[in-house]
């Protein structure tokens, strides 16, 4: 764990012992589980430390973060970034959604078993949950880690942020095309992509860079589109 508190400290994050013992045991109930369910494809210790948490937390460093107090984590498969963010920040809330029952379950559990309260984790797809009253245009910040393309991505996820707030996507650093090639369908959908964030921790090479997008308009009734749709026509 010292080097992720090292990477807390150059973020600026507070740091102490209960958080180091809640991602020890929430780690090691991740890969204990991770035999009957498919929650990671990372099982060793220090590269889940560094693609699970250290990857995850590098959107903290940001005031669109910090202004956030409502933040939901599409497709977040075993709590990622969800879990690792929701720990180091427990006085705001977190919404995590994914399409697989026993993912949502076994994060719940966990939450509820390890004391994590700042957590509500919902099973359901994306393109349906975010039609719900309660949810759609709800959330001061959306981040993903989800693998999909940006303009999938963002018809799962923007139409979630309420206008004024703000979608950080989690996407590899080659993105260059992906985001031009999105930038019609960003538009569409009420946003617009303002930065590219590359990681700068000291020591550490990570996989993902951080596309910020803004949400500058409220995104039209007809998106999402039904389930499976962005993913097979992307806009």
């Amino acid at each position: 764990m010292d080097r992720l508190k090292k990477c807390f400290e150059q973020l600026n994050i507070k740091w102490n012992e209960d958080k180091a013992s809640l991602y020890e045991a929430y780690m090691d109930e991740i890969i204990r589980l991770n035999d009957s369910v498919n929650l990671t494809s990372i099982t060793d210790r220090d590269e889940f430390i560094l693609k699970h948490y250290i990857d995850s937390i590098t959107c903290a460093d940001c005031d669109e973060f910090d202004e956030a107090d409502d933040i939901i984590d599409v497709g977040t498969g075993g709590g990622f970034p969800g879990i690792p963010l929701a720990i180091a920040f427990p006085k705001k809330r977190f919404v995590l959604v994914d399409s697989l029952n026993k993912r949502i379950n076994i994060i719940n559990e966990l939450c509820a078993k390890l004391g994590i309260n700042n957590v509500k984790a919902i099973h359901g797809r994306a393109e349906e949950l975010a039609r719900r009253g309660e949810m759609r245009e709800k959330f001061d910040l959306c981040i993903s880690r989800a693998v999909a393309n940006m303009s999938t991505l963002s018809e799962y996820c923007l139409p979630f942020v309420k206008v004024g707030g703000t979608f950080i996507a989690y996407k590899g650093p080659n993105c260059k095309e992906e985001l031009q090639e999105a930038e019609n369908a960003v538009e569409q959908l009420g946003g617009e992509v303002y930065g590219v964030f590359y990681n700068e921790l000291d020591g550490v090479e990570l996989d993902h860079v951080l596309v910020y997008v803004a949400k500058i308009n409220s995104t039209p009734k007809k998106y999402p589109r039904k389930a499976g749709t962005p993913a097979k026509q992307p806009l």
